[in-house]
């Protein structure tokens, strides 16, 4: 009788385990809202390094894009590292 208890308990946390995992499951929408969200971290700090680097660069006399190439690299360091953070919490 306790075997039987014992095999009963078990089979019914599998089952809710296997529910859980099916209700859990990740959708086309999500998936694709959390590309979405990976491809913003990477893109917004390089944009704004160009247009800060841009911004910079006018202010100086004559052609230089010292601050934009440097803003630039730092922008792609920076998304870099948020898009590895952000699939590191995942």
């Amino acid at each position: 009788m306790n075997n039987q208890q014992h095999l009963r308990k078990k089979i019914d946390s599998q089952i809710k385990r296997i529910k859980k995992a099916e209700h859990d499951r990740p959708n086309l929408l999500s998936q694709t809202i959390y590309i979405g969200t990976l491809g913003l971290v990477m893109v917004l700090p390089v944009i704004g390094g160009v247009y800060l680097g841009r911004w910079l660069d006018s202010l100086l006399a004559g052609y230089s894009v010292r601050w934009t190439l440097s803003l630039l690299f730092t922008g792609v360091v920076i998304g870099t590292f948020n898009v590895y953070f952000l699939l590191k919490e995942r």
